[in-house]
Order: structure tokens, then C-alpha cells, then sequence
């Protein structure tokens, strides 16, 4: 498993190997003792998510889960090509406001950690593309919020409008935005 740190502390980009020949491959995407003996100890998982989006240029995002629920995703895509985002929004941290994002695709097999205390959002750059996401925490609708995709100063690349949700529409600007995380708490 490669493990490489982004320019955000607890933002993790790991990379599967994999092991292939004439018939396909095979890789281990999760593997709780090999990160531990590297140094990483992610929380436990409790749900898994799968998520289709048709049309390329789908955004959703920026999504959170407000404690006592807060979630940490670890996402994959498992077919096409993504752009994945994660924003610090722990009150206190020395990066907050501050982003990173990473391209994800079938063909690189690349995975983004991010941490609970951090928005979550992607854009699909092919059509029928697939993510996998393990969470740390369950759903909980009363938790949930959303702040606006372009509110936060994320270059997505985007051309065009993209593809958004009723939900995503209607999401808070970053500037009107109230945490409920704490750098002290999600450190």
C-alpha cells in the first residue's frame, strides 16, 4: 500500500497495489493491519456506500455529518474518473478553509481518506462513474448538512454548469457557514 500525505494534515491518498495478469487483477483496498504497521490507524468502519452518477460533470458536494455523527470517508472510484475534494473546516486549524483534491479513477486505483472535521465533494469527469466509500460513522439524516460547491475557492475545472442535486443547490455559502467541528476535537 503507497501512503502519501496531502497539504492537509490527516488527508491521506492511499494506493492499492495491484496484482495483475492476462486474466484482470486483483488488489487489496483495505487492509487494516498493513496501515498500522505503516503507521496509519484509521477509525473503524461501520457502513459501506456505492454511489452512480450518469452524466459527466455531476457534482456532489460539499456534504458533511455534524457530530455526535461525524463521518470519516474513505473513497474509491470504481469505474470512471473523478475529481475528490476535501476542505478543513475545523474551527482553530492552522489550514482551515483551506483544500485539497485529488483525481481518482478506476485505471490509477487511487483512494482519498478524509477525515471527520472535513467537507467531502466530487465531480464526475466520465459518464457511469462509480465510487466506493467506507464510513466511520452511520448515517443520520439530523446530522447531515451541505455546504455550496462554489463557495469555498475550489478550482474543479469545471466548463459548464455542473449536474447538482435539489440539496447541493440550496447549500449554505462557505462564509455563512458554522462549524461544529474543533481542531481541538478532530486533530
Amino acid at each position: 500500500m503507497q501512503i502519501e500525505p496531502t497539504a492537509l494534515a490527516g488527508v491521506l491518498v492511499l494506493t492499492p497495489a495491484r496484482h495483475g495478469d492476462a486474466r484482470g487483477f486483483f488488489s487489496e483496498s483495505w487492509n487494516r493491519k498493513t496501515l498500522r504497521e505503516a503507521g496509519v490507524d484509521l477509525p473503524e468502519f461501520v457502513q459501506d456506500n456505492h454511489s452512480l452518477s450518469a452524466a459527466t460533470g455531476t457534482l456532489r458536494g460539499l456534504h458533511f455529518q455534524a457530530p455526535p455523527h461525524a463521518q470519516g470517508k474513505l473513497v474509491r472510484c470504481v469505474r470512471g474518473r473523478l475529481l475528490d475534494v476535501a476542505v478543513d473546516v475545523r474551527l482553530g486549524s492552522p489550514t482551515y478553509g483551506q483544500w485539497v483534491a485529488e483525481e481518482l479513477s478506476f485505471e490509477n486505483g487511487r483512494q482519498l481518506w478524509v477525515p471527520a472535521g472535513f467537507l467531502h465533494g466530487f465531480l464526475t469527469r466520465e459518464p457511469d462513474t462509480e465510487i466506493a466509500y467506507k464510513c466511520t460513522d452511520h448515517y443520520a439524516p439530523e446530522c447531515d448538512g451541505s455546504v455550496a460547491w462554489d463557495s469555498v475557492g475550489i478550482d474543479w475545472g469545471v466548463t459548464a454548469e455542473p449536474v447538482l442535486s435539489a440539496k447541493d443547490k440550496a447549500a449554505v455559502p462557505f462564509a455563512e457557514f458554522k462549524s461544529p467541528f474543533t481542531y481541538e476535537e478532530y486533530a
